[in-house]
């Protein structure tokens, strides 16, 4: 028996059944994995699994491995598994196995042949169609399958001709002999291997048959050792399949499945083949498109690790199922970044500003925080001459009550510099505001002691002979609304303005940042340098998250 000590503030239904393991001596220690199918990118709803799977076993002083399922070579490929890898790492994690289902295709054979021989699995030749209808229903028993009490001797030739290649995908199909009228539609005699005459990553093309996911998992586990296999709740109603395999295969360990409660979060999309669509449809640019929810797309958006992490673990583990607010996870990202990256000042839609009684020809370098709610990060220098640029939405011809930025005949104090007054204004020929004249108070220098009269605005800028050029794309919701019910509805719930691209200019110290740099522009938000398309010449910023939300965090 085991004595532990955990942290009771951080308990959920999933550590109780371990520390309950450990201490009654069912288990002596613990080993979880991270089991992706690599058919596509992980996305947030694997990271809470990630997280929970890791952080479980490591709290334990366990193992932990990485397992790819990769029983269907039609849909899988390299670049997946890569992916996975990468993604696991960036989150902070160390696997202590690495494992492929393939690794393991002999042994899942000899075992399938085991079933044969023991009476448990015979060769069928119904087509999808007939099985489906033979199945039955929820509240109807289904029907035996003509195949079903095949002799041990005909299944065994038949399954290692199948092997051998000498029928067509689809043409024969070895299945469990458990209950046709089991109220478990799973235990109706499920399918164990089907044929797939397809180039398989790992395996090239040494195997034509492929084993279900439903009999490959648990054999997996047991091979592996796993003690606690952690799954979402769609898969609660397999695991008496999950048990009959291990059982009926006559596996030496015998791992447990628990259930927990999948990631849902508002205007997201959590389904691999949902996303690979819009990837395949051009909706957005590639897996790694910062719109996406994906754990690339959080990446290249500029999400940090600790901000994900902290994410899965504030929302807990629960056994049923809910919808998490997106504006959480934005939550955790601003409380990560505010005491870590620079203040800067960066303008998205400029406005050239000419302050007509500023000597011309000089520039002189002001003072300016480089994160105020953290000083020891200290000061940068930043120029101002006699023309600079504004937001287009600091001026206003006519502007309404209580608006405080550059007007004709108002004053507003320029972030780190001077108060600046707006006298006149210059039109092109449709009509837009193209340049600004404005005076400035040498008196009013950021830092002095003058305090004869007070403005209400504080608007930021940059120098405009030194400002360097960038982009900005700024980001919306991909999803409008989640309807995950029908693919018309899902993919005519896709945000046409989920993407904004702006020409803009930051300050000349920002010219020499580097991939996944973040800054906060002043009244702006949380950007980060885009990994993707930034170059020498090119500097591109994603908006991370804006500053403020009136999100608040839900009472424990």
């Amino acid at each position: 028996m085991i004595q532990l000590e955990t942290n009771p503030g951080t308990s959920n239904f999933i550590k109780n059944i371990v520390t309950d393991d450990l201490q009654s001596g069912k288990v002596d220690t613990v080993v979880t994995r991270f089991p992706p199918e690599p058919n596509g990118y992980l996305h947030i709803g694997h990271a809470k699994s990630i997280c929970l799977n890791f952080e479980l076993a490591d709290e334990f002083k366990g193992k932990t491995n990485l397992r790819f399922d990769d029983t269907n070579p039609l849909k899988e490929d390299v670049e997946y598994v890569e992916s996975i890898k990468e993604d696991v790492k960036w989150l902070g994690f160390e696997w202590d196995g690495m494992f492929f289902a393939s690794d393991y295709f002999e042994e899942m054979y000899n075992r399938a042949v085991l079933l044969i021989k023991k009476g448990k699995a015979y060769v069928c030749e119904l087509m999808p169609e007939q099985m489906r209808e033979m199945r039955g229903t929820l509240t109807e028993s289904g029907k035996e399958s003509p195949y079903r009490n095949r002799t041990v001797e005909e299944n065994l030739d038949l399954f290692e001709r199948m092997r051998k290649g000498e029928f067509k995908d689809g043409e024969k199909v070895l299945r469990a002999k458990i209950d046709m009228s089991s109220p478990n539609m799973n235990m109706r005699d499920p399918v164990l291997y089907r044929i797939s005459h397809a180039e398989h990553h790992n395996t090239g093309d040494k195997w034509c048959i492929y084993p279900m996911y439903d009999f490959a998992h648990p054999l997996e586990d047991a091979i592996e050792g796993v003690t606690h296999s952690i799954c979402t709740l769609e898969f609660e109603d397999h695991r008496p399949l999950y048990d009959w395999v291990i059982e009926e295969c006559e596996m030496e360990a015998r791992p447990r499945q628990y259930e927990f409660a999948r990631l849902n979060v508002t205007n997201t999309v959590m389904s691999k083949r949902k996303l690979k669509l819009l990837v395949d449809e051009k909706h957005v640019d590639g897996w790694d498109d910062p719109r996406m929810p994906t754990i690339s797309g959080l990446r290249r958006r500029g999400y940090t690790p600790e901000a994900i992490r902290t994410f899965c673990r504030e929302i807990g583990v629960a056994r049923s199922n809910s919808t998490v607010d997106e504006k959480l996870l934005e939550h955790f990202i601003r409380e990560d970044l505010k005491l870590k990256v620079p203040r800067t000042m960066g303008v998205l839609r400029p406005l050239k500003v000419v302050i007509t009684n500023y000597p011309e020809g000089q520039v002189e370098m002001l003072d300016a925080e480089i994160n105020p709610e953290n000083p020891e990060m200290g000061i940068r220098q930043i120029p101002f001459s006699r023309e600079i640029y504004v937001e287009q939405d600091d001026f206003m011809e006519v502007p309404p009550s209580k608006y405080h930025r550059l007007f004709p005949g108002n004053e507003v104090r320029l972030k780190h510099a001077y108060f600046i007054k707006c006298n006149d204004f210059v039109k092109d020929e449709n009509g837009n505001v193209v340049e600004l004249h404005c005076t400035y108070d040498p008196e009013t220098k950021s830092g002095s002691d003058f305090n004869a009269r007070k403005v209400k605005g504080t608007i930021h800028w940059v120098e405009a002979t030194q400002a360097v050029p960038a982009e900005f794309r700024l980001y919306e919701p991909l999803i409008l609304d989640e309807q995950e019910d029908e693919e018309k509805s899902f993919l005519e719930n896709v945000n046409p303005n989920s993407l904004e691209v702006v020409q803009g200019f930051v300050e000349p110290n920002m010219k020499d940042v580097k991939a996944h740099d973040k800054f906060q522009f002043f009244r702006h938000g949380y950007f980060n340098v885009d990994p993707k398309d930034t170059t020498a010449d090119e500097l591109v910023f994603n908006l991370i998250v804006s500053l403020k939300s009136s999100f608040k965090l839900p009472k424990k």
